[in-house]
């Protein structure tokens, strides 16, 4: 059992784009985050025979995560990670197949989130090893709503 929080929340309107930090955003199921590159099919990971995978809708990293690369020589601030919630104190990885709830928006946890190459070109030097199994949880959003800094984050 874990009880964890929304830290922050990053969006980006187009592919290779800078996050930027907002303090809201509606989660809308099936689709993803209003004014993500995602939700408007429009991610670097985006393909176009499979506009609506499920596992481009919201992506989580944990702020241990990138607090234990920093520690390493890899300090990938969270807007570097290319992710779209930053969690503290949710054991990402163990939510692969679970359904958990943030704030009131219901998630699915689809599976793990590994760095790549293409995070590292868009961060810095040594992200994608540092972060290996460690890169966070690629979600899709059962029942929408808003999301907020500081919601809750629980199972379900």
């Amino acid at each position: 059992m874990f009880k964890g929080e929304l830290v922050a929340i990053y969006i980006a309107p187009q592919k290779a784009k800078p996050l930027t930090s907002v303090g809201t955003v509606k989660a809308v199921a099936g689709q993803g985050l209003e004014g993500d590159r995602y939700f408007h099919k429009a991610g670097t990971f985006t393909k176009v025979h499979e506009p609506n995978r499920p596992d481009r809708q919201v992506t989580l990293i944990e702020e241990e995560a990138l607090a234990a690369a920093a520690a390493a020589g890899s300090d990938v601030k969270p807007e570097l990670s290319r992710r779209n919630l930053l969690t503290r104190g949710v054991p990402l990885n163990h939510l692969v197949g679970r359904e958990f709830l943030v704030g009131k928006v219901r998630l699915r946890g689809l599976l793990l989130c590994e760095p790549c190459k293409h995070l590292e070109a868009l961060s810095v030097p040594g992200a994608r090893e540092r972060l290996i199994h460690r890169g966070g949880l690629r979600a899709e959003i059962l029942a929408g709503g808003v999301l907020s800094v500081g919601d809750s984050i629980v199972p379900s």
